[in-house]
């Protein structure tokens, strides 16, 4: 078969209950919504680490981050590590990356394995943004426009120069829509007139919880300032009331970020039908984890819960990919370096954790395919005093274990107030995602779940064999 092309697009902190093929009641993304009606929406993918640069890193090597090095905002991925974009390019493929790389910008973290790149210096400007280029020297240069804009025209100009006898592969990495949002004119008025439907644990008191739900510092309005809401706060006011009012400014401004986006999606879509290539083109929509959009009353991501946990993955390929298909397996970040290298021919790394899903798009799931997920997040305290955590997934169930200890690692030291979650106790948390799929009653010590919290507890520690990650001791 003819090797196909590949566009992989990745938003930063698009939520998938924030477009409209998953159900969104605060928007539209037209643009989106038709990678999924025209190819396959994939309903349980998530991500191993959810924060930007670690689900980065695993994404390009399909390693864990305690494997790639990468487990938190601060540490780099060393570019002597084989990636999948490495593999492609020796396959025959014409490679190029456009926007957020977060992963380091020394010589030994710049990207490796693309004809060419443009980056971001961390994530960049919503106006005006200086980049990294491949053909300067380590002097960042600004670029003047709207960010998602001056990405797009970057991936579509790369696009009008390939070498046309060759197959591609582009990466098209955008800021948005990530924390301070910033829209652009066109979209300035969008919502204005409109009450935006709040999510209905919104006002969640964290009762019955472990205790690092009420210690996290990212509730809406309450950790907000007026730069992400656009207006002045009054924190004095009732939190439920706060709540509700920052609600409305959030997620408004969440979703005009989002509609630029999508218009720009939809630049690239175009191009490809204008251009005779659609047919034989891999377009992937993602993002690099999910965001919390008000549930739990909460912004922001890192969590183990649902919103922060999953990620959104379109998926168009005409020439394979049934429309309208919808596939429910759970799949993670840690499949996609083999999947990419599985559908060009291109050799995989030895090192891959992950599993290609490539037989999923002819609507064919491997019998022994693991339903079951493996979560590790690295940064105790670090921004919004996020405990540290690891658990287990499965399609009924999930498991925490909160052990609230930074162990040293690079981006989880305590600031000069120190933290709450400095030498608290460790906690279980049990989720019954078929009876409570909102994860609202922790049932870890619920005498009816006991036999269920010890296999997974089990299968938890076989996970962490398998996968040479290290179960938390006190004493280290």
């Amino acid at each position: 078969m003819k090797q196909p092309n590949i566009i992989f697009i990745m938003a930063d902190d698009h939520a998938a209950h924030a477009i409209g093929a998953y159900g969104c009641k605060v928007g539209k993304t037209p643009n989106l919504d038709r990678i999924a009606n025209e190819g396959v929406r994939f309903d349980s993918c998530f991500c191993t680490n959810s924060i930007c640069s670690p689900s980065r890193a695993v994404i390009l090597t399909g390693t864990h981050s305690h494997i790639n090095g990468v487990t938190t905002l601060v540490t780099r991925l060393d570019n002597a590590i084989p990636t999948f974009p490495r593999q492609l390019q020796e396959a025959g493929y014409q490679t190029g990356l456009f926007g957020k790389w977060h992963l380091g910008h020394a010589p030994e973290n710049l990207p490796v394995g693309f004809d060419d790149w443009a980056i971001l210096p961390d994530h960049g400007s919503y106006y005006h943004s200086d980049f990294f280029f491949k053909s300067d020297d380590q002097t960042p240069r600004t670029v003047y426009g709207y960010i998602t804009d001056v990405i797009t025209d970057m991936s579509l100009d790369w696009l009008k120069k390939r070498d046309k006898n060759k197959p591609f592969c582009l990466l098209t990495h955008h800021k948005a829509p990530h924390r301070i949002w910033s829209c652009d004119e066109a979209h300035a008025a969008m919502y204005l007139n409109e009450t935006m439907p709040e999510p209905d644990n919104l006002q969640d008191d964290y009762a019955g919880r472990a205790f690092a739900a009420e210690a996290a510092e990212m509730r809406v309005g309450v950790h907000q300032s007026g730069a992400d809401l656009q207006c002045d706060v009054n924190h004095a006011i009732p939190e439920d009331e706060l709540r509700r009012f920052a609600y409305q400014r959030y997620i408004k401004n969440y979703m005009r970020v989002i509609a630029s986006l999508d218009d720009n999606v939809g630049r690239m879509l175009d191009y490809l039908d204008q251009e005779g290539l659609a047919e034989d083109t891999i377009v992937i929509y993602t993002s690099d984890q999910g965001f919390f959009l008000g549930d739990h009353g909460w912004y922001d991501k890192r969590f183990m819960y649902e919103e922060s946990l999953r990620m959104p993955f379109l998926l168009r390929y005409p020439r394979r990919v049934a429309a309208g298909s919808v596939n429910n397996d759970t799949i993670s970040n840690l499949d996609f370096a083999p999947f990419f290298c599985e559908v060009t021919g291109a050799a995989p790394i030895p090192a891959f954790q992950g599993r290609s899903f490539a037989p999923m798009l002819d609507g064919k799931t491997p019998a022994d395919w693991r339903q079951e997920l493996y979560y590790r997040y690295w940064m105790n305290h670090w921004d919004h005093n996020v405990a540290a955590h690891y658990g287990i997934r499965t399609p009924e169930y999930k498991l925490i274990y909160y052990y609230y200890d930074g162990l040293g690692v690079p981006g989880t030291a305590y600031g000069p107030g120190g933290s709450t979650l400095k030498d608290h106790p460790p906690e279980w948390e049990l989720f019954d995602l078929k009876a409570d799929p909102r994860e609202m009653h922790n049932v870890a010590d619920d005498p009816a779940y006991a036999s269920i919290r010890q296999t997974l507890t089990d299968r938890l520690h076989a996970l962490q064999c398998e996968y040479g990650d290290t179960p938390y001791h006190k004493d280290k």
